[in-house]
């Protein structure tokens, strides 16, 4: 007979040698003494060592939850709530109270209390001790109790004739009823003792009773037939997951890996008779595979874009949904998203069953590509906005962000990176909660949806990146549910036996339940799950989460271990980039290590030579801010320099923010130095400092990487409603002239960046250590088209200085920023004087980027952009009216002011070609641009 591992959720007090209470079984208004052994090793769960004080955190509830009704203790307070007392004769903890009053129980809340949960502390509370598998220690409450002695699991399997041997104590002499699928069939009285071995043929439910004085205690418990599977290979070419027939909409193929399981049913709403949905039946029983470990159902007569959902139901008690769902239906978050995020959702199966469901249609038309020719940036040119589709648009869904690409094309950037958009526990989360890796989380929006987001990214010349979080998973994800300590619930910790997941991270940076990289059946997992986000949506590249955490050489409490290289970690992260680079062989790979420059090096050289090699983020927020705030210590920011790590090629993603770090502008503004009346607090001098710290951070050749609305200067802490929590969409800062100045700012120097390739150069220096503020870099190349030297110039103090420039060369020289006004330089090392948060960004030639008006100091110019178009233009102020008229003067266009909204000018309908736009401003004055549309 074999029985699997679901145990008892609440277990007696008898089953805790380092817990105890005496007496053993109590009524709620009896004394009560709790003891601890606080160095007890018989939990794995224990940091307590040796403790000054331990106190008690518990409650009382039911047997759903033992902390419902009431909780006494204030976590992390050492304000005496809960406070124990050392026992010296036995060297343990105890605490004395009645638990009526020590929980303010009133009459009709006594009465409904079954269970007392309780976990102990030290006195700061960031050490505990809870049971093995970290849970709460659980203790029935009542003088009368029953404890089920065997069978010792909730559920037990057995062939068909085999009998159960079925054994109970109470704790005062009681009447014995035992009912199989409600049916009594066995009945003792007046006994301490019961047993009882009935013979099983189907598939039973059990309930014990035990009745004294009226009342009644129970347990329930399961016998489950083990049906004949029948052996068969799975079917060719199948994959793990959903597998559709290709020449067939009625039938699709099912596989799950499940080593070590008997038997696995399919349940959902497959059959007609809808009495049947969602019970077992042996026509859905999966035939099983054992050389692979893996279960697999054909199922056919299914009808094309139908909406099937549906579990593994496995050894007849764990429902899970299907880890490779592309789609889950949730019971508690599905009905928060609105019908213009995901329309025609369909409805989770409410009390049909429990846990996430995956969704199976059939027969939907395949997503026609509009875009199939894209040519990715190259990676030295990447100009990369983070975003967290929540806090961008009210709608946080794709369509929003497809709706905005193009104030995103005005800033110039020619990559996007979605912080995690697989399916998360709950709907308003940064995403490094994942729970299903494979499938899109609803909360965003559709899987068509995100696709023609996909494709009009690339229509527009922009890459698309996603940010994966692969060294983890939540409570949720099924492969963790089938071995954990928690009988396939979300909490505990994993299995000694799980095929996927430690028991405890083996590094010092863990979150959730810590994925197993050296295991063969996570390396399935994670290369499944990638190349179905690379086939399915042409996804440009990943940036990996956390790939520190890919070691098994480490412990969770060991920070120099985890820092330092690991040789292991190295290897599978090349396996995985291998894996992504035959599936694309120009696919972007990033990894946020944040670690050792020697094992950084191995990757970033990695098939360097075949042009690859993988790409590494590179956070220089603190030096930056540093910077901007006007403080001259840490203030050295030239690690940004790949030159300075030794690298052969610009592999950084450089950022002065990201979603990890506080807002440059937020400490600008609180934290800023200040000098008379030069005050960086102030709001328009501290958006001045971010232009200056964008010509030092987009001029230094190598891919670099925007926060969402850094461009406008986004002051919001990152710590506002919590680090994770939702933080205000502030769309209106495009109303403020300031604001706009910086976006215009950055936008001149990534269109800089992007057009002239003197930016590519490896003959640079950055001048930028000295404490002062005083800041420069220069770059060189004479093969260089149209600019071949380039000398950035910077004031990061607070008071006015002089700068010596050692221009390259004597000559004319060129301010980019400032329509190319002249200098003569007759002597390369006259000093130049620079006011507080000046700069200065020099040519050798003049700019001709085909953006009329960019006049960035003159504040009555009007600017038109982006300038070449190809559907619309906008304005950088406001007009009462736009003509447009075509190259012979004949007008083509006419936009009044009530004809404009949210400032585009569409212009889609004209032809390729040049034409003039004649702009009568607010103060009745004309000025004329050219634009060009191509």
């Amino acid at each position: 007979m074999k029985k699997i591992t679901f145990l008892f959720l609440f277990i007696s007090a008898l089953s805790f040698s380092q817990v105890t209470i005496s007496p053993a079984n109590f009524n709620i208004d009896q004394s009560i003494t709790i003891s601890v052994d606080a160095n007890s090793t018989a939990t794995n769960c224990n940091g307590l060592n040796n403790p000054s004080k331990v106190y008690l955190h518990s409650g009382v509830g039911n047997d759903t939850n033992p902390w419902e009704t009431s909780v006494v203790g204030n976590w992390g307070a050492d304000d005496g709530v809960g406070l124990m007392t050392l026992n010296s004769s036995n060297n343990r903890w105890e605490i004395t109270f009645v638990p009526k009053t020590y929980y303010g129980l009133t009459d009709p809340q006594a009465a409904t209390i079954t269970k007392m949960g309780m976990v102990f502390r030290n006195a700061a509370g960031d050490q505990e001790m809870k049971d093995n598998g970290c849970v709460d220690f659980i203790f029935n409450v009542g003088a009368f109790q029953l404890t089920l002695n065997t069978p010792s699991e909730s559920t037990t399997i057995l062939n068909a004739g085999e009998t159960l041997a079925i054994s109970a104590t109470a704790s005062i002499a009681a009447n014995f009823n035992l009912t199989a699928n409600g049916t009594s069939i066995d009945q003792q009285t007046n006994k301490t003792s019961y047993s009882f071995s009935p013979t099983v043929t189907q598939n039973t439910t059990f309930v014990l009773e035990a009745t004294n004085n009226g009342s009644t205690q129970s347990k329930t418990f399961n016998a489950v037939v083990r049906p004949s599977v029948t052996e068969a290979p799975v079917p060719a070419n199948m994959k793990d997951g959903i597998n559709l027939n290709s020449s067939d909409n009625t039938k699709a193929t099912l596989v799950f890996y499940a080593p070590d399981k008997d038997f696995i049913h399919l349940i959902g709403n497959f059959d007609a008779n809808t009495a049947n949905h969602w019970q077992t039946n042996n026509n859905y029983l999966l035939k099983k595979d054992s050389a692979k470990d893996r279960f697999w159902i054909e199922l056919s007569g299914l009808t094309p874009a139908k909406d099937y959902k549906y579990q593994y139901l496995i050894e007849g008690i764990l429902r899970v949904a299907d880890p490779y769902s592309t789609v889950i239906l949730s019971e508690s978050n599905d009905q928060y998203i609105n019908t213009t995020t995901y329309p025609n959702l369909p409805s989770y199966p409410t009390g049909e069953t429990n846990h996430a469901v995956t969704l199976l249609r059939t027969g939907d038309a395949p997503y026609v590509w509009q875009n199939t020719s894209f040519t990715k940036p190259a990676k030295t040119d990447l100009v990369i906005y983070e975003l967290l589709i929540r806090d961008f648009d009210a709608l946080h869904s794709f369509d929003a962000v497809k709706n905005r690409l193009n104030y995103l094309q005005e800033i110039g950037i020619n990559a996007i990176e979605l912080m995690p958009v697989m399916e998360f526990d709950g709907n308003e989360s940064w995403g490094y909660n994942p729970s299903f890796h494979m499938a899109l989380d609803k909360y965003y929006g559709t899987a068509t949806a995100f696709k023609q987001l996909i494709d009009e990214c690339h229509t527009r010349g922009i890459a698309v990146i996603i940010d994966v979080a692969f060294n983890h998973a939540s409570g949720q994800n099924p492969y963790y549910r089938m071995w954990n300590t928690d009988n396939g619930g979300y909490g505990g910790q994993a299995s000694a036996d799980s095929p996927f997941f430690n028991e405890t991270a083996t590094h010092s940076y863990s979150v959730f339940n810590d994925f197993n990289h050296s295991k063969q059946a996570t390396k399935d997992y994670v290369k499944r799950v990638s190349q179905y986000w690379i086939d399915e949506y042409k996804i440009d590249g990943f940036r990996w989460d956390l790939t520190k955490g890919f070691t098994q050489n480490c412990s969770s409490g060991d920070d120099t271990c985890t820092n330092a290289e690991q040789p292991d970690r190295v290897e599978v992260l090349k396996e995985y980039a291998d894996y992504q680079w035959e599936i694309d062989p120009n696919f972007y790979i990033i990894f946020e290590h944040l670690g050792s420059n020697p094992e950084e090096t191995k990757w970033v050289n990695y098939r360097l030579d075949e042009g690859k090699g993988i790409m590494l983020w590179g956070n220089h927020n603190h030096q930056y801010n540093q910077a901007t705030m006007g403080f001259g210590s840490d203030s050295d920011f030239s690690w940004i320099s790949y030159k300075n790590r030794n690298w052969s090629v610009p592999a950084n993603v450089s950022y002065m923010e990201s979603h990890d770090e506080e807002r440059l502008m937020y400490k600008n503004l609180q934290f800023g130095n200040a000098n008379g009346t030069y005050n960086i607090q102030n709001l328009s001098t501290a958006l001045d400092r971010q232009e200056l710290a964008g010509a030092f951070y987009f001029t230094v050749p190598g891919p670099k990487m925007i926060w969402q609305f850094g461009e406008l200067g986004y002051d919001i802490s990152i710590e506002q409603n919590g680090r994770t929590g939702n933080k205000p969409i502030l769309w209106g800062y495009q109303g403020d002239q300031n604001r706009r100045d910086l976006k215009s700012t950055w936008s001149k120097l990534i269109a800089l960046k992007l057009k002239y390739d003197i930016f590519e150069t490896s003959d640079f220096t950055l001048d930028v250590a000295n404490t002062n503020g005083l800041k420069k870099i220069h770059l060189t190349d004479a093969t260089a088209t149209g600019i071949q030297n380039i000398v950035i110039l910077g004031n990061f103090g607070v008071t006015t200085q002089s700068i010596v420039p050692n221009f390259q060369q004597t000559g004319t020289w060129y301010n980019l920023l400032n329509n190319n006004a002249t200098i003569n330089v007759t002597n390369t090392s006259a000093a130049i004087t620079l006011s507080p948060g000046e700069f200065k960004v020099y040519g050798n030639n003049p700019e001709t980027l085909s953006i009329d008006g960019i006049a960035l100091d003159t504040k009555n110019t009007i600017r038109v952009y982006p300038n070449p178009t190809t559907t619309h233009f906008l304005l950088s102020k406001e007009a009462l009216e736009v003509r447009v008229f075509d190259i012979s003067g004949k007008q083509v266009k006419k936009f009044s002011k009530e004809d404009v909204q949210n400032n585009v000018y569409e212009v889609s309908s004209l032809s390729k070609g040049i034409y003039f736009i004649r702009i009568n401003d607010t103060n009745n004055n004309i000025q004329t641009r050219k634009l060009i549309i191509n």
